[in-house]
C-alpha cells in the first residue's frame, strides 16, 4: 500500500466527490470577458446544492485562462481545466465530463447566452422520482432566441435537414443549456462537433431524452466562434458520419449478469 494513501486530505477528496450533485461543465475559447458573470450566475443559482464547477478552457488566446485562475480564489467549487491545444468545443465538453466528479452534468455554453438560472429545472426534470427509467438527458429548447436573424436562419436551416434524416426530435440542437447522466454521456462514441448531436446519438443507445424551454440572452462581450457556413460545411459532413454511426449500431435491450 502506498503511503498516504488514505491520509485526512485524501479521505477529504474522496468524501467531496462522493457527495457532489452535480457538476456544472462550461466551454470555453477567448470568453474572458464573459467568465466572472457566467461563474457568479451559476454560483446563485445553485446556492444550496453540492456541486462543482467544471470550465475548460480551449486553448484561448486572450486572457480567459488567467482570469478563470483568479477567480478559483472567490469559488472555491471551481475547478479550471486547460487544453494545451484547441481542440474545439465538443472536446472541451468531453474534457470537462469526464474530469466531472458527481453522476449528474449541466452544461452552459461559455459565451454568456445560456440562463444558469435554468439548470436546477433541467435538474429536477431529469432526476424526479417519476421519471422514465432510461430518461439520461433533459435538453434545452431556446424559446426566444436572442441571435441575428442571418444566424437563427442558418439554424432553422440546418435543424430542419438534420430532423429529417435523423429523427431525433429535436428542434434546437444548438442550444448548450443540458442535464444528462455522465455514465450515459461517457457511453456514446466521440467525435468532433458530437455536441449537436448528442440527443441522436442517446436514443441510438436506447435512451429517452426529454426537452424544455429555456431562456437565451444576448452576447454581452465577445465574438462567435461560428460561422453559418462553416457550420453548414461541418454538418453535411457529420451528417453523413452520425448516420452511419446509428445504421452500425446494434442495442442488445440492456444486459443481465447471470
Amino acid at each position: 500500500m502506498r503511503r498516504g494513501l488514505f491520509s485526512p486530505q485524501a479521505r477529504r477528496r474522496v468524501d467531496l466527490a462522493s457527495s457532489l450533485e452535480f457538476s456544472v461543465v462550461v466551454p470555453v475559447h477567448n470568453e474572458a470577458g464573459n467568465v466572472e458573470l457566467l461563474i457568479e450566475e451559476i454560483a446563485r443559482a445553485l446556492d444550496g446544492r453540492a456541486f462543482e464547477m467544471v470550465f475548460v478552457d480551449d486553448a484561448s488566446t486572450d486572457d480567459t485562462r488567467a482570469v478563470l485562475s483568479e477567480l478559483k480564489s472567490r469559488f472555491p467549487m471551481l475547478r479550471v481545466l486547460g487544453h494545451r491545444k484547441n481542440a474545439g468545443q465538443s472536446r472541451a465538453i468531453r474534457s470537462g465530463i469526464l474530469a466531472a466528479r458527481a453522476p449528474v452534468i449541466g452544461t452552459l455554453d461559455g459565451d454568456g447566452q445560456n440562463d444558469p438560472a435554468d439548470l436546477p429545472d433541467l435538474y429536477r426534470a431529469l432526476t424526479r422520482a417519476d421519471a422514465p427509467s432510461d430518461l439520461k438527458m433533459v435538453m434545452g429548447r431556446r424559446a426566444s432566441r436572442k441571435d441575428t436573424p442571418w444566424k437563427r436562419f442558418g439554424s432553422r436551416f440546418a435543424n430542419n435537414i438534420r430532423q429529417r434524416l435523423l429523427k431525433d426530435n429535436c428542434d434546437d440542437s444548438g442550444c448548450g443549456t443540458k442535464a444528462l447522466y455522465r455514465d450515459a454521456y461517457i457511453s456514446l462514441p466521440y467525435f468532433d462537433h458530437m455536441h449537436r448531436y448528442v440527443p441522436a446519438l442517446m436514443r441510438a443507445e436506447g435512451y429517452k431524452v426529454e426537452f424544455r424551454d429555456v431562456n437565451h440572452r444576448p452576447r454581452a462581450t465577445g465574438t462567435s466562434n461560428y460561422t453559418n457556413f462553416g457550420r453548414l460545411n461541418d454538418a453535411l459532413s457529420d451528417l453523413r458520419g452520425v448516420m452511419w454511426l446509428i445504421r452500425r449500431r446494434r442495442n442488445p435491450g440492456g444486459t443481465d449478469e447471470i
